[in-house]
């Protein structure tokens, strides 16, 4: 949106009642004419900056883009790594996350209304055309409903709605006759059987040639669905039925979000995150604004713009005020329990909320946007990027980071809304870092592990609908954009619907007038725009003065307000609940406590239930405490220059590389390869790293036998030939029984596809340097501008993988021995492959529990280093009391948990009665 926001209206009051026209134009938009208010109290960005970065974004998409269209068009998505298409069934499965794949490729349909809005008319011309002669949305393949709406059938709505509008204007498209239109609707009525539940919410999947519950279709059978898949849906489908004249998509998905209001908590107006389709039941009761239940929230005050329904905004407020009351605890937003919604449910964040600051711009709610938005930032400054979950003290939860575009999508709003330049060098960062450390030749990889640094091979398409089109506007002048934007609002993919739609076949009964709604104070919720002047006070330090608490929050040991104390909680006069980190097993006082934890009342239940919950996180702080970080060989050499990352197994034996400085080194193989004898070629692996293929001894003897030959690192290649980290999380080497003090180089292990990068680079170019370091250094600048690499050879067999900490060490370490450590894999990772007898423990079993440790603010303020309390405990009870341990935890909580096992029932059984 520019500057001009909604024109009319805006610092004046806005009939209620007014044609709606005017009423979406302002009440959304109009915030945004409030830009000046704010520039003169920062230093401005100068127009040939904001032009030179506009034109970079440019170069970025083009990069992006082009690589697609040239190495994997048809297909869905790029393989950037790689340079190839991601066919579905062609490449191993990824669970859910190849649902978005349909055969109908995906990422140039999500990209069409992005071309226009990068002024690409003639680019967006032939891509149309494309789309109509190539794409086929009759494959027989399973989708989701969420992601093909969402990407697909918004991705054809928004460019049919930029087609008729360059129609229009007379130039461009002039041959348009609504094509894509009639494959928009085509596309609907394949989602349609989908609806066919006795609630109306929708199966989470469906056959695109089948549909739903044929035994062709291998789909139909799910029973329950997410919050956001089935309330994301009436944006696409009410813009679909409103060019078409076809009523019946908008009435099925009305229909889906009036179930799912209907069946919100009611004593604390929260949804949960999952939910069955025909009963209705809540089957995960934790509420937050992330992954799950996100757009959700963001369709109902974007149905009220687009639609004109009061019932939406009504909505929207009544779940706002909640998510304020509950759920925000600035700068954070945590999960809560819908039924206990004083309980936090876990105490990590994921990416996905980075959304919500933009959506409190539109609402009109600045102050908790700013200091949101200013907390992700922090994180992305320590990660350079946000990873896809983290803690509330901001380590790293889980550590991906899939290019994703909501926190560009908050910084634009919050500019378009404060004019504070401030977020232009947030965006400039953004590029900054895209550019640095995910800009592949052969696109853009998203990141395995923020960690480390290092590449996964996927590209999605959302990065292109959604992350270039953000951060293109936040710098472009009205003039740069070649239609007025403030006519259209954006969906959740970030496609473009005209406003006019408003007033378009409205065939819809407005007001669902079976719902009731909580009585709130409508004083903060006006029907008007807002005056600027009392939305953003007249003072141009506002935006900086909320800011600057926040600007070390991240670096803070424990920054204060993580974990709040309610004190709604306290009881009058009564001592503050018992927290497990301050809990003492040799206190009587603390041990009367636990007795009374779930007898007495149901205050004293939620109080049991958090000290568990707290427990069991401790329990799991000091499991982590044993585990080793996952390493990285970057290869630096010629012609890939750091940009090649692979995330490598550590070793429980030899230099420990996150304590001593990386090794840097030319690589050679060793004879014999398996390393289990004395080197044959000493002279070829002398002040070098040895290669040494997994097998036939200890990985302890095959360090000692390089280490023997002059090698300064050792790199182990597992054997088992097409091995990946994408199926099998890798595991930790560990000594062989012995004193391994003798090891001093470092080792490091790589499955067998991360291996044969290394491998085939050595056949290609012969002399091949790596890094083995804790994390991936910065690229050399002045080494990869001497001799540009060739775009698409030199990432022919690039590929990055990623593990994380283990949390079980072992004996014996090879192939043959059944006792090797598993390094936990990220959530979403498949299960091991069968490549041994090894012990690996797979990613379900070991995030079963999500709780991370992390640092609170304790109940006076200060800070509380858990891992230096506990370490005090510890030794303070084993010498007060040598039959009581506090090291060894899980009998105590095993305990606990059998000793509360009644009382758990009966709470669960009492909170059923309340609900």
């Amino acid at each position: 949106m520019s500057e001009a926001g909604g024109g009319r209206g805006c610092g004046s009051s806005v009939p209620q009642r007014a044609p709606w026209s005017l009423v979406a134009a302002t009440a959304a938009f109009c915030l945004v004419s409030a830009t000046s208010v704010w520039t003169a109290g920062a230093a401005p960005m100068s127009r040939e900056e904001r032009q030179k970065l506009g034109n970079q974004v440019l170069e970025m998409f083009d990069h992006a883009y082009g690589n697609y269209m040239e190495h994997a068009y048809p297909a869905d998505e790029l393989m950037p790594l790689t340079c190839r298409g991601r066919v579905r069934g062609q490449e191993p499965s990824r669970g859910d996350v190849d649902d978005a794949l349909g055969k109908f490729s995906l990422t140039l349909i999500d990209s069409l209304d992005t071309l226009v809005v990068l002024n690409k008319t003639k680019e967006f011309e032939d891509a149309v055309r494309k789309v109509l002669r190539d794409v086929n949305l009759d494959n027989d393949v399973v989708v989701s409903v969420f992601e093909t709406n969402i990407r697909v059938l918004g991705g054809l709505l928004g460019g049919h709605s930029l087609a008729i509008m360059l129609k229009e204007k007379g130039e461009y498209m002039q041959w348009y006759n609504d094509e894509l239109l009639q494959m928009a609707k085509q596309l609907g009525y394949k989602l349609l059987p989908a609806f066919n539940t006795t609630s109306g919410l929708p199966y989470p999947r469906i056959n695109l040639k089948f549909g739903i519950r044929k035994p062709e279709a291998r789909t139909g059978t799910e029973t329950d669905t997410c919050t956001a898949c089935a309330g994301t849906l009436i944006l696409e489908f009410a813009a679909l039925s409103r060019f078409t004249g076809a009523t019946i998509f908008e009435e099925y998905a009305r229909k889906a979000l009036d179930f799912l209001w209907e069946k919100r908590q009611r004593s604390s107006n929260l949804v949960g995150v999952t939910i069955n389709i025909h009963t209705g039941d809540w089957v995960r009761k934790d509420s937050g604004v992330g992954a799950g239940i996100d757009s959700y929230y963001e369709y109902l005050l974007k149905a009220y713009v687009l639609l004109g329904d009061d019932s939406f905004l009504e909505r929207f407020n009544t779940h706002y005020d909640a998510i304020m009351r509950y759920i925000s605890q600035p700068p954070l937003l945590l999960d809560v329990h819908i039924h206990k919604p004083m309980l936090n449910a876990r105490t990590w964040m994921d990416a996905l909320l980075a959304f919500f600051p933009g959506l409190q711009v539109l609402k009109g709610d600045i102050r908790p946007a700013i200091e949101t938005h200013e907390m992700l930032y922090q994180v992305i400054k320590k990660h350079n990027f946000l990873p896809e979950a983290f803690t509330t003290d901001f380590r790293v939860h889980w550590a991906q980071h899939p290019l994703r575009p909501e926190f560009a999508e908050s910084t634009y709003f919050l500019y378009k809304a404060t004019g504070d330049p401030y977020y232009l060098e947030v965006g400039k960062t953004l590029i900054e870092n895209l550019n640095k450390y995910a800009r592949v030749p052969c696109g853009f990889a998203a990141m395995k592990d923020v960690r480390t640094g290092s590449h996964e091979d996927r590209m999605d398409s959302f990065f292109l609908a959604e992350m270039f089109k953000y951060l293109y506007l936040l710098f472009a002048d009205k003039e740069d954009i070649i239609f007025d934007i403030e006519d259209y609002i954006f969906t959740t993919e970030a496609h473009l619907l005209p406003l006019w739609l408003s007033t378009t076949n409205q065939s819809i009964s407005k007001k669902n007038t079976t719902s009731d709604y909580t009585e709130l104070d409508d004083s903060n919720f006006d029907w008007t725009c807002p005056n600027t002047q009392i939305l953003f006070p007249n003072d141009p330090l506002y935006a900086q003065s909320i800011r600057e608490p926040l600007k070390n929050v991240v670096d803070k040991s424990c920054p204060r307000g993580i974990i709040r104390v309610r004190e709604e909680s306290f009881r009058s006069g009564a001592k503050p609940p018992l927290r497990a980190r301050d809990f003492m097993a040799t206190n009587p006082e603390h041990l009367e406590i636990l007795k009374k934890m779930g007898a007495a009342s149901s205050i004293d239940a939620e109080d049991g239930l958090r000290f568990m919950q707290e427990m069991i996180e401790l329990s799991s702080q000091q499991q982590k405490e044993q585990q080793l970080p996952p390493r990285a060989v970057q290869i630096v050499s010629h012609p890939f220059f750091g940009r090649v990352v692979l995330t490598a197994g550590p070793a429980q034996f030899g230099l420990d590389l996150s304590k001593h400085k990386e090794t840097r080194g030319f690589v050679a193989s060793s004879k014999p390869y398996n390393g289990c004898s004395e080197l044959t070629n000493p002279e070829a692996v002398m002040g070098k790293i040895a290669l040494i293929q997994r097998g036939q001894c200890m990985f302890a003897e095959k360090a000692r036998n390089i280490q023997n030959a002059g090698a300064i690192g050792g790199i182990v290649i597992d054997d088992n030939e097409g091995s990946s980290s994408d199926t099998a999380p890798l595991f930790q080497m560990a000594g062989d029984g012995k004193d391994t003090d003798d090891i001093k180089i470092p080792m490091l292990f790589l499955f067998s596809k991360e291996g044969s990068i290394i491998l085939d680079a050595i056949r290609e170019y012969e002399e091949v340097e790596v890094l083995l370091s804790d994390k991936a250094k910065d690229r050399d600048p002045d080494m990869e501008s001497e001799e540009q690499p060739s775009s698409e050879n030199d990432s022919q067999d690039q590929s990055a993988e990623q593990i994380t900490p283990s949390s079980q060490e072992v004996d014996l370490v090879d192939q043959e021995s059944p006792e090797e450590s598993s390094l936990n894999s990220e959530p979403e990772s498949s299960s091991p492959a069968d490549t041994d007898n090894a012990a690996s423990v797979s990613a379900s079993e070991q995030n079963s529990n999500p709780m991370e440790n992390h640092e609170t603010t304790s109940l006076d303020g200060e800070c509380t280093d858990l891992d230096n309390q506990l370490q005090e405990q510890s030794e303070t009870e084993e010498d007060s009391n040598p039959n009581v341990s506090w090291g060894k935890k899980v009998q105590p909580i095993d305990s606990i948990l059998a000793d509360w096992n009644e009382d758990i029932e009966a709470f669960e059984m009492m909170e059923k009665d309340e609900l």
